[in-house]
C-alpha cells in the first residue's frame, strides 16, 4: 500500500503514538454532536500538500491536529514536520479505521475526483467535514453530500472562502433590497487557468517517485500511466482528476449570483470552447445557463435569468458606461456583472469590491451574518464554531453542503455541457432527476484524442485523432454518475 517499508512505517507510527495521547470525544463531553467552545476539536486532514496546508494553518492555532494523510510524502513533508505528534497515513481508509473513534472532524483537500468518497465516508461516521472546492467531481456526488448533510446533521463547509467575506454579503443585500431592479442576466469570468490545459495526453510514462503512491492518488478513477505532468497541482486541467477552470474558479465567482438570486437548478445549458480533447480541459470556455423564474422576494422579482461563464481569456462585453481605461477583470482574477432593470452591479472574485455602475452608493439593511477575517482564517474558524454546536441549534456556515451541494451541481453540470458540445444543441436539464432530457438514445459523438497539428514545407496540417463514435446518452450518464473502479464505492444515497 505505501511506498515505505513496513518496518519503517511501524517505527514511525510507534514514535508518533508515543508522542501524544488523544482523549476520546465522549470523555470531553462531545457526545450528541456538542463540543464546549473551550474544548479543542481533534481534526484529521486528507490532502495536505496544497490548499490543505493553508486550511490547516487556519485551524491549528485553536484545535488539535491529530492525524495527517497524503499520497505524496515529499509534497507534504513540511506539514508533517510542522505536526510531529500527528499520526501519518498514506491511505485515508486506514486512517478512518484506526482513528475513527478519536477524531471529531476531517479536512479534505485532495484532487477533485476523490473529494466525494473521502467526505461521504467521514460523514457516515458522524464526523464534521470541511471539503475544498469544487465540492465534488460529478452531479450525483454533489446530490449525495447534500442529502448526507441533512441526514447526518454534521457541520459542513465547502472551501470557497469568499462565501464568508463581506463582499458576498453586500452583493446579496443590495440585490435583495432592489438596488438594481430585477436581474435578467449575469456574466461571470476568470483569468484562469494558470495551470496547463489543452494538452495532448502524454505518450510515455515517467518513473513513479518513491515518495508518491500513484494508485492511491488515482483512487476511484482508472489508473493511468504516471506522468509528472499530472501531479502535483496540474491535475486540475485533466478530466480524470479535475474540472478545469470552471470547476475550480466558478465556486468563488458564481456563488454570489447563485445565493443572491436563489438560482436552484438550471433548465437549459449550452457551451463552446477552444479545441475539446478527450483527456484534457480546453484552454478557454463559454457556458450559458438558463434558470427559470423563482419565487419573488418583497423588493425583488425573480424572472427567468441567463447566467454566462467565461474563462481562458474569453470575456463579456464591457457594459455601457463602464469607465474607459479601467480593466474589466476584477480583483482576485474574477468578474461578475449583474444586469438589472434599474442598474448594473459589478464585483470581483469572492464578491470583492462591489459597486454600482451608476455610481450610487446603496444603503441596504444588513441582513446577512458577518464572519470576521473571512479570507484569512474566518471561513475555517466559522466551520469550527459550527462543529462545536448542537445540530438542533447550529447556525449554519456560509457554504454548508445544504447550499454548496446544489450550487456545485450547477457548476459541474456546466462542465458536462462543455464535454457534450459536439451534440451542437442547447441541452435541456432535469435537475430533480439529474438527467439531460433531449439527448436521443441513438445519438453519437466523437471526441478528439490528439491534436496532430504540424507544419511541413510551410504548409499546415490539421490532422487529429478521434475516438470511435460513442453513445452520447451513455457518455453523459457516466459523467453525471461515475462508474468507479473495483474496490471503491460511495455510501448509498439517503432517501
Amino acid at each position: 500500500m505505501s511506498n515505505i517499508s513496513r518496518r519503517s512505517f511501524l517505527q514511525r507510527g510507534a514514535a508518533a503514538a508515543a508522542a501524544f495521547s488523544i482523549v476520546p470525544g465522549s470523555i470531553l463531553g462531545k457526545s450528541h454532536g456538542y463540543v464546549a467552545p473551550t474544548d479543542k476539536l481533534n481534526i484529521a486532514a486528507v490532502g495536505i500538500g496544497g490548499m490543505g496546508n493553508a486550511n490547516l494553518k487556519n485551524m491549528e492555532k485553536t484545535e488539535n491536529i491529530v492525524a495527517l494523510c497524503d499520497i505524496d510524502w515529499k509534497y507534504s513533508k513540511g506539514v508533517f514536520e510542522r505536526h510531529p505528534n500527528a499520526k501519518k497515513y498514506w491511505d485515508y481508509r486506514k486512517m478512518y479505521d484506526e482513528m475513527g473513534k478519536s477524531i471529531d472532524a476531517v479536512l479534505i483537500a485532495t484532487a477533485d475526483h476523490t473529494h466525494a468518497m473521502i467526505t461521504a465516508d467521514a460523514m457516515t461516521m458522524g464526523k464534521h467535514v470541511y471539503t475544498q472546492k469544487p465540492l465534488t467531481h460529478s452531479v450525483y456526488e454533489s446530490r449525495l453530500l447534500t442529502k448526507l448533510a441533512a441526514s447526518t446533521g454534521v457541520a459542513t463547509q465547502m472551501g470557497n472562502q469568499g462565501s464568508s467575506a463581506e463582499g458576498t454579503d453586500l452583493v446579496c443585500e443590495w440585490i435583495w433590497n432592489g438596488e438594481i431592479g430585477d436581474v435578467y442576466k449575469v456574466e461571470c469570468a476568470t483569468n484562469r487557468p494558470i495551470w496547463p490545459q489543452g494538452l495532448n495526453t502524454p505518450e510515455k510514462a515517467d518513473k513513479i517517485p518513491s515518495t508518491l503512491n500513484w494508485d492511491l492518488f488515482s483512487g476511484p478513477a482508472e489508473v493511468k500511466p504516471y506522468n509528472h505532468i499530472y501531479h502535483p497541482w496540474n491535475w486540475r486541467g485533466w478530466w480524470a482528476y479535475g474540472t478545469g477552470a470552471l470547476g475550480d474558479m466558478a465556486c468563488h465567482i458564481m456563488h454570489q449570483p447563485f445565493k443572491a438570486l436563489k438560482l436552484g437548478y438550471p433548465t437549459r445549458v449550452e457551451a463552446s470552447s477552444t479545441l475539446l480533447l478527450r483527456d484534457c480541459a480546453p484552454n478557454a470556455q463559454h457556458v450559458k445557463f438558463i434558470f427559470p423564474a423563482r419565487e419573488n422576494m418583497p423588493k425583488l422579482a425573480m424572472p427567468e435569468v441567463e447566467v454566462h461563464w467565461y474563462d481562458g481569456g474569453m470575456m463579456p462585453d464591457r457594459p455601457k458606461g463602464f469607465p474607459e481605461g479601467k480593466e474589466l477583470m476584477g480583483p482576485g482574477g474574477g468578474l461578475t456583472i449583474f444586469h438589472g432593470t434599474k442598474d448594473t452591479l459589478i464585483c470581483g472574485c469572492y464578491g470583492q469590491e462591489p459597486f454600482l455602475l451608476s455610481g450610487r452608493v446603496p444603503n441596504a439593511p444588513k441582513v446577512c451574518r458577518r464572519v470576521a477575517n473571512a479570507m484569512s482564517g474566518g471561513h475555517e474558524q466559522d466551520w469550527i464554531r459550527a462543529c462545536k454546536e448542537s445540530a438542533s441549534s447550529r447556525v449554519q456556515t456560509k457554504s454548508n453542503f445544504l447550499e454548496a451541494g446544489p450550487f456545485n451541481e450547477m457548476v459541474v453540470m456546466g462542465v458536462l455541457a462543455v464535454r457534450l458540445q459536439a451534440l451542437n444543441k442547447t441541452l435541456e436539464w432535469d435537475g430533480q432527476n439529474m438527467q439531460f432530457t433531449n439527448i436521443k438514445d441513438n445519438e453519437e459523438i466523437k471526441i478528439c484524442i490528439k491534436d496532430g497539428f504540424t507544419i511541413k514545407d510551410g504548409h499546415p496540417s490539421f490532422n487529429k485523432d478521434w475516438t470511435d463514435p460513442v453513445n452520447a446518452k451513455q457518455f453523459a450518464n457516466e459523467l453525471i454518475k461515475h462508474n468507479y473502479r473495483q474496490g471503491w464505492k460511495l455510501p448509498d444515497m439517503p432517501r
